[in-house]
């Protein structure tokens, strides 16, 4: 008995093993790069080879190196090559990474800034290769802030998981700054607008125009002697026997000016936000 046993379950079990065919992937697949899966077993299998943005089956030779074309593994994440023959089947997964380095893509925050801010820019860049795969390995990225007047910054920062940063002080003087980030021979480049801060020494002036009282203020520059934008507030407040009276005036090629029926003496104050000016005594005329 048991020698029949022994051969009836030997000769199946050889047929089982001869029948199960194997895959195996080598440990490090590149993005775009040929590789081949080694496969065990005889005559003819479907092969079939999902990732991420890839779908495909076609027919191999089992027992042969199975070539997999670098357009089939382009796109970096993980795989899962199937083969089967007869009804048995083999997997095996392995893991695609990013190719070289190729595309740096920066970010550049706030578009619009005001002058002397401490750490106001952000310019966050991101490291692709040639797939548009995020290539995780650190990688050197040069940045360059370039202010209109004055010296350029460089800075250099490695990538942590594809990504790197940098903090930027708004410059002193107004005009627009160029921010770069470079990548061996590739860059981008964006531009950020620097703008005057808030309004510092206000001082404003009567004008006595066909019998009508204007004031009208200096040109509004900010502590660093930049013009301030048109647009900008400015307040004037009237005293007199009418009572207290505040009108907002937006500056207009660089000065503020507003016309105010006086009644009798009159003081005049100014401010634009925080900031106040001088105060003007001003005598009513009949």
């Amino acid at each position: 008995m048991r020698l029949f046993l022994a051969s009836v379950l030997i000769p199946l079990a050889l047929m089982i093993c001869a029948a199960a065919a194997e895959l195996r992937a080598p440990a490090q697949v590149t993005a775009g790069k040929s590789f081949s899966l080694a496969s065990t077993g005889n005559g003819k299998g479907m092969l079939y080879l999902t990732g991420p943005g890839q779908a495909s089956k076609r027919s191999v030779m089992l027992g042969d190196e199975i070539q997999i074309r670098g357009d089939e593994v382009e796109h970096a994440g993980r795989y899962t090559a199937v083969i089967c023959d007869s009804g048995n089947c083999a997997a095996t997964h392995f893991f695609v990474r990013a190719a070289e380095p190729a595309k740096v893509s920066l970010l550049v925050h706030p578009s619009r800034v005001r002058v002397g801010q401490p750490n106001a820019i952000s310019g966050v860049a991101f490291v692709f290769d040639k797939f548009r795969n995020l290539v995780l390995s650190p990688t050197q990225v040069d940045f360059k802030a370039i202010p209109k007047q004055g010296a350029a910054v460089a800075q250099t920062r490695p990538t942590q998981n594809g990504v790197t940063w940098i903090r930027l002080t708004s410059a002193t003087k107004e005009g627009p700054a160029k921010i770069g980030a470079s990548l061996g021979k590739v860059s981008e480049l964006r531009v950020v607008q620097q703008v005057a801060s808030e309004a510092c020494n206000l001082r404003i002036k009567p004008d006595w125009n066909g019998g009508k009282f204007f004031a009208e203020t200096e040109p509004v520059r900010d502590c660093s002697g930049n013009a301030v934008s048109d647009g900008t507030v400015v307040s004037f407040t009237k005293v007199d026997a009418s009572g207290k009276t505040t009108v907002d005036v937006p500056i207009k090629r660089g000065v503020a000016r507003v016309q105010m029926p006086l009644k009798g003496n009159a003081k005049i104050l100014v401010a634009s936000g925080v900031v106040t000016g001088n105060e003007l005594s001003v005598e009513g005329r009949q």
